[in-house]
């Protein structure tokens, strides 16, 4: 059974008529392909019924991951633009046109989108805006920029702070070429806390391979790369560089 991230919307949408927006932006949200969700976003926005700045905002998003999931970048760039203008939850706007630009190969215009996210969201949401700054920083070998944003990140964090301690820790590694100090203790933490999940498996299998933990590192990392390329393809598209670094430390860590 689908489940949609806006419950009242999909209370609205069955109320009204199924042409209505709010009908096609349910359709949308539950569409099991890119092709099949773009149709409905597109039929939504064109539609004649009177459309608020929120749920146009909410069918771009679900056209943009249309695009996205095709990898249509450009495109996806452009819509979300689009939702920048509308001004509408503008830090989420900001991330989706990062990850597009971030897809493209134009890491200063995603950063300087994720800046704005930064900028333009709830202080609830900031800790995660600079963590993902300092994620892009760390893929793209921009290490001592990296530690300066994932310390703020680290600093801020509250929920999620095992995991942004363990990604700093990544990048003084990574950039210091040797092991940081603290990582066993990150290691402790991230493990024990909900946050070790999901992206916490990257961090988990590349601080044990720097800590030397080789049967543990393989094991996360092969764990983050099976959940991450067997998912949603539009996780799987931007966390690409994640899965690429997971690849190479496994095969590194096999002596292939």
């Amino acid at each position: 059974m689908c489940r949609v991230c806006y419950p009242s919307w999909v209370r609205r949408a069955r109320e009204v008529a199924p042409t209505s927006p709010e009908q096609h932006l349910q359709k949308a949200v539950c569409a099991r392909s890119a092709a099949t969700r773009a149709k409905y976003a597109q039929l939504g926005l064109a539609g004649r019924a009177p459309l608020d700045p929120t749920t146009q905002a909410m069918l771009l998003r679900q056209l943009y991951l249309a695009h996205f999931e095709g990898r249509r970048f450009e495109q996806s760039l452009e819509v979300a633009t689009q939702m920048i203008a509308l001004d509408v939850l503008p830090d989420v706007a900001h991330q989706d046109a990062a990850r597009s630009c971030q897809a493209l190969g134009d890491v200063d215009r995603a950063v300087g989108h994720l800046r704005l996210a930064a900028r333009s969201g709830p202080a609830s949401r900031r800790a995660f805006h600079q963590w993902t700054l300092g994620g892009l920083y760390y893929l793209a070998g921009r290490h001592a920029e990296a530690v300066d944003v994932l310390a703020r990140a680290s600093r801020w964090g509250t929920t999620d702070r095992p995991l942004y301690v363990g990604h700093l820790l990544l990048a003084r590694s990574a950039g210091a070429g040797a092991p940081a100090r603290g990582i066993p203790d990150a290691i402790a933490r991230l493990e024990s806390a909900p946050c070790g999940r999901g992206y916490g498996r990257f961090v988990l299998g590349r601080l044990c391979a720097w800590a030397g933990r080789r049967e543990e590192a393989e094991a996360h990392l092969e764990a983050f790369v099976e959940r991450t390329t067997s998912g949603r393809v539009a996780l799987a598209i931007a966390l690409a560089g994640e899965v690429d670094e997971a690849r190479c430390t496994l095969a590194r860590l096999r002596g292939n």
